[in-house]
């Protein structure tokens, strides 16, 4: 007996009535007759359970009725079509329905083959789309591989430049006789196609060559879905489009043999206004607000303006962000500012020009390169014969940038698993009240490890750094390594770990060394707690010494916001100065590392 064509149509349902299952099967259908264990469940999950227990006749026979329909389409997607299934109801006034199953035997993969409409496609591609099949003689007949094959031949077209492939109906026989399933797919590959430039659709202000300057294709080259995928993904990533498609023209807008690439953009508007506020107990209360214009120049660009008022760091600020400058994955951020910076340790006030190139492998890992002049009017301390004197500098800064982030965790604000790195290298010299040229270079690593699921953490950090070519007091104040606060030493105030000037002012050193462990447990919902342990030591050499470093401990709560947590700290010094608080509360959105 053959049946042919649709006779593995009852088994496509099969999503369908999973998706229908309720969350709690309980009591299960009473299902008799199937020895394979993994079956029956399957035939269990489909049926469900009932709301309530049958009341009459007629229900308990409707309801096995439908369990027989469902138990069908379970055997036929899993292969099974030499099989008996009867519905039946037990005694009396209130029975139970049941069905009886008589699996038989799995019909077995056999002779699945491509019959290709019209013109086939090139013999390599033909090879490629027999292995994508993926379908073993001998393999049980089951719905789901027959379905997904066909999915895979088209895609592995695709893929190969024939952009046109489709999947006309399929050809389906099973055959009673010999127990097997075979299936002959039916394929119009249509023709190889080769893509054109790009074209701009919609009312976007962005410049049509910036556009195809992104494009990862030249004209004449075959199809590719990926390129079509990477220049969509580039153009989003910029962040200036409210929407994005990327899409090959219809065959019929071909000229010369080739198809262009359409690209419909909706630009954001032209600007949008952001205010904030922050409070630390160790760096005070601000404010800030930001303008942002987008795409005013055309190559998805970004002008914020920026205005900060802070009790540490206050400034106004214009920077302009270029996004695939010159070629893709590229970003020019180019940016001026009025700074104030009024810390413990020196109060700073200048203007800055920068320039950083920006080159990212990932969201999160990145390459950069800057220049920066500044001129700025410090007031600092120094120390002489044990007496603290005030002094101000004058200076014009030229410094460098070397920088690197390599992110290897799966959360970029909550991690729970991977690991992190970061490094800077800042050449600098300094013309003024005390010329000096210095170089300064650090180094930070994390690791997250999850203990029995992402329940429970252990997070560890490690930093270390140095100051080359300058000494103390050259170096200038808001140059040195300060360590203290919420993301280095909790426990100490802000700058507070490290050598201090005979007044209690910090005086930062020439090196730095941090090490923490902290324990992230969740509890429930999003409340989560941690405890943690800091150590740290910023020293007057160059190199780092962690010999007696100053030790935090303390005890945190967490409220996940679901982008990531809002975090308080509560933390204590081990060792307390002159001037040291007990305790210190930090506030933030975002795990401390």
């Amino acid at each position: 007996m053959r049946i042919v064509g649709g006779a593995l149509g009852a088994g496509l349902g099969l999503v369908a009535v999973l998706a229908v299952v309720p969350a709690e099967a309980a009591p299960k259908f009473d299902v008799r007759g199937v020895e394979d264990r993994s079956l029956r469940n399957l035939i269990q999950e489909a049926i469900g359970s009932a709301a309530a227990p049958t009341t009459t006749r007629l229900e308990a026979r409707r309801r096995a009725t439908e369990a027989g329909e469902r138990a069908i389409a379970v055997l036929r997607s899993e292969g099974y079509y030499d099989y008996e299934v009867t519905p039946d109801i037990g005694e009396g006034d209130t029975p139970q329905p049941f069905i009886r199953v008589t699996q038989g035997p799995r019909s077995k993969i056999a002779n699945p083959h491509i019959e290709w409409i019209d013109a086939p496609p090139a013999a390599e591609v033909q090879a490629a789309a027999e292995k994508a099949m993926a379908l073993s003689p001998g393999a049980p007949g089951r719905a789901e591989d027959v379905i997904a094959a066909e999915g895979r031949i088209v895609a592995t077209l695709q893929k190969s430049g024939y952009a046109d492939a489709d999947a006309r109906p399929r050809q389906v026989i099973v055959d009673h006789a010999d127990q097997t399933v075979q299936p002959a797919y039916r394929i119009a590959a249509g023709g190889l196609v080769r893509m054109d430039g790009v074209e701009l659709k919609g009312a976007s202000r962005t410049r049509l060559a910036w556009i195809r300057s992104l494009a990862p294709w030249k004209a004449g080259q075959v199809y590719r879905p990926r390129d079509v995928a990477v220049l969509e993904r580039r153009l989003t990533d910029t962040g200036a489009y409210d929407s994005v498609t990327v899409a090959l023209a219809p065959s019929a807008d071909a000229k010369d043999g080739r198809r262009p690439v359409v690209v419909s953009l909706a630009d954001r508007p032209k600007g949008t206004l952001e205010l904030g506020a922050s409070y630390s107990t160790t760096e005070g209360a601000g404010v800030d607000s930001r303008w942002i214009v987008y795409n005013r120049l055309g190559f998805a660009d970004t002008l914020t303006t920026s205005l900060v008022v802070a009790q540490l760091d206050s400034r106004a600020q214009v920077e302009l962000a270029l996004p695939d400058w010159r070629q893709p994955e590229r970003t020019l951020k180019l940016t001026a500012a009025l700074y104030r910076d009024d810390t413990t340790a020196y109060l700073s006030q200048g203007a800055v020009i920068s320039a950083d190139l920006t080159r990212k492998y990932s969201k999160i890992s990145f390459l950069t390169y800057g220049l920066s002049v500044d001129g700025s009017e410090t007031d600092e301390k120094e120390a002489a014969n044990l007496v603290t004197l005030n002094r101000r500098r004058n200076l014009a800064t030229l410094a460098g940038l070397v920088a690197f982030n390599l992110d290897k965790s799966n959360d970029p604000l909550n991690p729970t698993a991977g690991w992190r790195i970061s490094a800077s290298a800042q050449p600098t010299y300094a013309v003024g009240d005390g010329p000096v040229a210095f170089l300064k270079a650090w180094v930070q690593g994390s690791a997250y490890l999850p203990l029995g699921g992402d329940n429970t953490v252990i997070a560890s950090r490690a930093k270390i750094g140095s100051i080359f070519g300058g000494n103390i007091p050259l170096v200038p104040a808001p140059s040195r390594f300060y360590a203290g606060g919420g993301g280095s030493v909790r426990g100490y105030a802000y700058q507070a770990v490290g050598p201090r000037y005979p007044d209690n002012t910090p005086e930062g050193g020439l090196s730095i060394v941090e090490a923490s462990v902290e324990l992230r447990q969740h509890i429930k919902g999003p409340w989560g707690v941690a405890a943690f342990i800091d150590a740290g030591a910023a020293g007057k050499q160059v190199n780092p010494d962690f010999t007696h470093p100053d030790i935090g401990i303390g005890l945190g709560l967490r409220y996940n916001l679901g982008f990531g947590p809002i975090r308080v700290d509560i933390g204590t010094p081990l060792v307390r100065r002159n001037g040291d608080s007990p305790v210190q509360l930090y506030l933030s959105i975002g795990q401390s590392f």
